[in-house]
């Protein structure tokens, strides 16, 4: 079909499942599995609040980070956006702290309840965490200060206190790892500069002194925790001060992701295999090297992020997109290989379109926003969210879908009326809002099968009637949607917002 319109294009291609997601950037991924999902915890690079006089986007300083990116999926493709953690600044959580970089997430029983933990460095000085009886919050400051700072007993001479990485063990102990950086250019290949500690029961304090984590070879940042096998496999970014004799001895380049082997979460940790070259290596584009590895449906995964979004976008300023893809272990189950690519990993099961499903779940997307939608996630970040910025020629999209053999033979949507643009304030995260208001409100949601230019199977007419509130509008199609396809809901006009689908049997 031909629309009188122009289809708008994505910033990663039709197949490519790298980047996660599009509609904002994410960097320093941490991957939690909980309730059959994969929670990826990620440093907001936003380069709205990096513009310069002109309104031009500068380099990015990382120094106005505060918000924590927060997405979740049950096949590792099409993801669901929960926005963005208010955790440091004056609206954060944290507002003690200026920075929220480099999250990790841990989930624990207490009490008979689900507690989650979201840990963070402000900026290189200290780490903080928040508490929340959901995984996508709200979050809180349970002790209204640091976890870990300065005066943290053996953290006062840490380069950089940040990067935190959390082991829950198998006996209900759980562990915290971080630290980085080079004190002098004399103590590059082993600076000493990591550290360890017992996490209390609560996971909101600390049982023991921090302790060094000894000999890690040319460390730079990134710490890494995971136990695959009964043995414990601390990971880390290598610094850049490695010279090309350093690298063939120690068999791993600078900014590459290296592996540590002990028996004991506290140490001492022996030197194992380098798992994943810099992102420069793969795509062009270098830079620091951040990963998290975890299992989910019984295969490992590595998480990274990279510069291949800003790319896309001509940007290329320093801001980074997280991308997931197959970790390797060897015979003996350690951590051996991995690649960056933009195909990224296999969906590892077919999406069921017959469930309600908040539109803010994607594979891909082109020419769209989100934001928080209702007041708690609106007060606090995260939660739950809309499509809005919606324009003739923009879409959305989920992998995937299996009809079965009977099929959909129709649609149900919620949407709402875009009033104004103050809709949506302290809530965009990218792309653009629609102003409209309902005056000019109308449109239509078609329904295309494997491609936004493909021949709907059916469209959903927005009428000039709906309200401010989420309205249900459902649409039938001529014929059976059946077998599996990937599915792209391709925008008509403008004034209006998505919230979810489902399609009727």
């Amino acid at each position: 079909m031909s629309f009188d319109f122009k289809i708008e294009k994505s910033y990663k291609a039709p197949g490519d499942n790298n980047p996660v997601m599009v509609q904002r950037f994410g960097a320093d991924p941490y991957a939690m599995v909980y309730g059959g999902r994969v929670y990826v915890y990620m440093t907001l690079d936003d380069p709205a609040q990096e513009l310069d006089e002109n309104g031009e986007v500068k380099e990015n300083s990382y120094s106005k980070i505060d918000k924590i990116s927060v997405i979740s999926s049950d096949d590792l493709v099409n993801w669901t956006d929960h926005g963005t953690v208010y955790a440091a600044g004056d609206l954060g959580a944290a507002n003690w702290g200026k920075n929220s970089w480099a999250p990790a997430a841990a989930w624990k029983n207490i009490d008979g309840k689900d507690r989650f933990f979201l840990y963070f460095a402000n900026s290189g000085n200290g780490i903080a965490v928040l508490s929340a009886d959901s995984p996508v919050g709200p979050f809180t400051d349970p002790i209204n200060g640091p976890l870990i700072s300065r005066d943290t007993p053996t953290c006062a001479e840490v380069t950089w206190l940040f990067d935190p990485a959390v082991l829950m063990d198998d006996d209900g102990n759980s562990y915290i790892f971080f630290g980085g950086g080079v004190p002098s250019d004399d103590v590059a290949s082993n600076p000493g500069t990591a550290r360890v500690a017992k996490l209390g029961a609560d996971m909101i304090s600390l049982e023991g002194d921090p302790k060094p984590i000894e000999n890690v070879s040319y460390l730079f940042e990134d710490s890494g925790i995971n136990k695959i096998g009964g043995r414990y496999f601390y990971s880390y970014c290598s610094n850049f001060s490695m010279s090309k004799e350093a690298e063939k001895e120690k068999g791993f380049e600078q900014g590459e992701i290296v592996t540590m082997v002990s028996d004991d979460p506290m140490g001492p940790f022996k030197m194992a295999a380098p798992v994943l070259k810099n992102p420069g290596h793969f795509f062009g584009l270098g830079g620091n090297n951040h990963h998290c590895m975890f299992e989910f449906g019984g295969k490992y995964y590595i998480a990274y992020h990279s510069r291949i979004l800003e790319e896309s976008m001509g940007l290329l300023k320093g801001y980074r997109c997280t991308g997931i893809d197959s970790l390797e272990l060897d015979q003996g189950s350690a951590p051996s290989k991995s690649v960056m690519t933009r195909k990224g990993a296999e969906q590892v099961k077919a999406f069921n379109p017959y469930e309600e499903t908040k539109a803010v779940t994607m594979s891909n997307a082109a020419g769209i926003a989100t934001r928080q939608f209702g007041e708690e996630a609106q007060k606090y970040g995260s939660g739950d969210m809309i499509v809005t910025g919606i324009h003739s020629g923009s879409w959305v999209s989920v992998s995937g879908a299996d009809f079965g053999e009977s099929g959909a033979k129709g649609i149900e949507v919620k949407v709402k009326s875009l009033v104004t643009d103050s809709d949506a304030e302290g809530g965009s995260v990218g792309g653009r809002i629609g102003s409209a208001g309902q005056n000019g409100l109308s449109g239509k949601i078609h329904i295309c099968l494997d491609s936004p230019e493909a021949e709907p199977a059916g469209s959903v007419i927005i009428g000039t009637g709906i309200a401010e509130e989420l309205t249900e509008i459902t649409g039938s199609f001529d014929r059976a949607v059946t077998g599996k396809h990937d599915v792209y809901f391709v925008f008509e006009g403008e004034g209006f917002e998505f919230y979810s689908w489902k399609f009727l049997s």
